[in-house]
C-alpha cells in the first residue's frame, strides 16, 4: 500500500519565504551585487576609455547611446563621473558627450536609487541614530528636491554614495531624479567640455571649464564646511 507523500506545511513555506524577503536578506542580496558590479569594474577598467578610445566597430548615434548604458550602470558601480564626464567629451563632440553623460547620470542615480529603495531601505532606517544621521534623513525626506539639487551643484558628495542614502530617506522617485538631472548639468558639462578640449589645454573653452571645476570644488567645500560648523553648534 503506498503512503502518501509528505508536503512541507504552509507554515513552513511561509517562514522560508518570510526569511528570504526578510530586510537583512535583502540587505545581504544588495551588497552581493554591488560587490560583484565592483568587481566587474575593478576587471573591464572602464577609466581605459581615456587612453584607448571607444571601440572602432561601434559608432554613431549607437555609440551614444550605448555610452549613455554603460555610464549608468558605472555609475550605480561606484565608478567616478568625473572620468566618464571626460572620456564623453574626448570621445564625441560635446553636445552629444554632454547628452549621453546626462542620460547616463539620470539612469544611474535611478538604478542606484532603486536597488537600494527596495533591497536596503527596510533594514537600514531602523540604524538611522545619531544626530547627523537624523539630521540628514529629515533634510532628504522633508525636502528632497531641495537637497538633492544642492547635492548634485556642489561636488564633493560621492555620487553613488548620494544616491543609496536618499534611497534609504523617504524622498520620492520624482523630486530625486528631477533635481539629478537639472543639478548635474553644470558640472556635467564643465567635465565634458574640459574633456573635449584637452588637447588644447590653452583654449579658452578649457580654462574656463577647469576654472568652473576649481570653483565649484571650493564653493562646495565652503558649504560643507558651515553646514559642519552648524551642526556643531546644536
Amino acid at each position: 500500500m503506498l503512503e502518501p507523500a509528505v508536503h512541507p506545511s504552509p507554515g513552513l513555506a511561509a517562514r522560508c519565504t518570510r526569511a528570504v524577503l526578510s530586510p537583512w536578506a535583502r540587505l545581504g542580496l544588495l551588497v552581493v551585487v554591488l560587490a560583484a558590479a565592483g568587481s566587474a569594474v575593478l576587471v573591464l577598467q572602464p577609466q581605459r576609455l581615456l587612453a584607448d578610445g571607444w571601440p572602432p566597430q561601434v559608432g554613431g548615434a549607437g555609440a551614444v547611446v550605448l555610452f549613455a548604458v554603460a555610464y549608468g550602470l558605472c555609475t550605480a558601480a561606484f565608478v567616478p563621473r568625473p572620468i566618464l564626464n571626460l572620456a564623453a567629451g574626448a570621445l564625441f563632440t560635446t553636445w552629444a558627450g554632454f547628452a549621453s553623460s546626462l542620460v547616463g547620470t539620470v539612469l544611474g542615480a535611478g538604478i542606484a536609487f532603486g536597488l537600494g529603495r527596495v533591497l536596503g531601505q527596510d533594514a537600514l532606517r531602523p540604524l538611522l541614530r545619531g544626530r547627523w544621521l537624523k539630521a540628514a534623513d529629515g533634510q532628504l525626506s522633508r525636502h528632497g528636491f531641495r537637497s538633492m539639487m544642492a547635492i548634485r551643484l556642489f561636488p564633493g558628495v560621492p555620487f553613488a554614495g548620494a544616491n543609496y542614502c536618499a534611497a534609504v530617506s523617504r524622498m520620492g522617485w520624482a523630486p530625486f531624479l528631477l533635481a539629478t538631472g537639472l543639478g548635474s548639468v553644470p558640472n556635467t558639462l564643465a567635465y565634458v567640455v574640459a574633456g573635449s578640449s584637452a588637447s588644447s589645454p590653452t583654449s579658452p573653452a578649457f580654462l574656463i571649464a577647469m576654472g568652473f571645476i576649481v570653483l565649484s570644488g571650493a564653493g562646495a567645500a565652503a558649504v560643507a564646511w558651515c553646514k559642519r560648523h552648524g551642526l556643531r553648534q546644536r
